[in-house]
Order: C-alpha cells, then structure tokens, then sequence
C-alpha cells in the first residue's frame, strides 16, 4: 500500500489490499477514508497492557477496519478478530544475476581436472584390457575346436576403445 501526493493533490493509495478493501466497499456498500496511524506500527502489546499500532486503533475504537500486510499472532489473535488471509508471502532473499559469459569449456564443470585425467585414461587403457582378452578368447576358441571357423568376434584394438568409450558416454558401441 503506497501513497502518492501528486501536486498538492490528496494521497492516494494502491497495491493489491487497497484493490480488495474497494471491492469489499462495493460489494457491502460501504465508505471509507484511509489513515495511517501515527505510530507507524502494525501492533504489539505494550508493558501496561494496551496495545500500539494498528491493532491499538482498533481496540480503541478510533479505527473499524485495519488492512495491511500484517503478521497473524495468537496475541493478536486474542484482542481482535482476523479475516482469512487472502494472500500468502513467502520470504526470499533477492540478488544480483551474475553475468557469467558462456564458456565453452562449461560441460567440464561437473568434475575437476584429475578426474577427467582419470577418466581420459581409463578409457584406453580399458580398451586395451578388452582388446587383450578378447585376443586370448579367440586363440583359445581356435585350439579348442580345430576345424571349426573361428568366432566372429572383432579383435581390433580400436574397436575395442571404441566399445568402453560408447559405454562411457551410454551410447553403445560399434560391433563390427
């Protein structure tokens, strides 16, 4: 609820309570004038037992209406009677937007320089761990079955990095 005083002219009040307050006025058929209490304070009880604020308006009847966005209390809650709450505000904390540039090394981000070395050299080594077994697979597969044509199964080393890069980045390998 802020108010404006447009040369000299009366203040007036917008925002979201006053749109309500003017619906409520135009729906019960009702008038009204808007003051902000002198004390500037929303409400607490004080060591003598009265209260200041806007709740204080409305307990002494200089008020018959308080709109603000005003924290329900159960003391509050205990001199003066409360609407439904019509709007509900969630604390934030606001900052500034960084201004990153794009970097085109940003999909490196996740992890740190060692350990994509590890993954880099992990990858063929890897491979040439598959490449070697798979050697030994055929070799044995020949002495076993003489006369028998050797199993189709591609034993280039590049194949066989090509097979743990594609399990690396889950894409499949090429078998040829």
């Amino acid at each position: 609820m802020v108010a404006e005083n447009i040369l000299g002219q009366p203040k007036r009040y917008k925002g979201f309570s006053i749109d309500v307050l003017d619906g409520l006025a135009k729906i019960l058929g009702f008038k009204y004038d808007i003051y902000q209490v002198g004390d500037g304070k929303y409400g607490s009880a004080l060591p003598n037992g009265s209260w200041n604020g806007m709740i204080g308006e409305l307990i002494g009847k200089r008020a018959d209406l308080a709109i603000s966005a005003i924290t329900i209390t159960p003391e509050r809650e205990s001199v003066v009677d409360f609407s439904k709450r019509y709007l509900d505000y969630s604390v934030g904390i606001l900052m500034r937007k960084s201004e990153e540039k794009i970097n085109i090394f940003s999909l490196l981000a996740p992890f740190d320089l060692a350990v994509w070395a590890c993954i880099a050299a992990a990858i063929p080594v890897v491979g040439i761990m598959i490449f070697l077994l798979r050697r030994i697979q055929a070799m044995r597969c020949q002495n076993n079955a003489e006369g028998q044509p050797p199993p189709s199964v591609s034993t280039s080393l590049q194949s066989a990095i090509w097979i743990v890069y594609g399990a690396f980045v889950q894409q499949g390998g090429f078998y040829s």
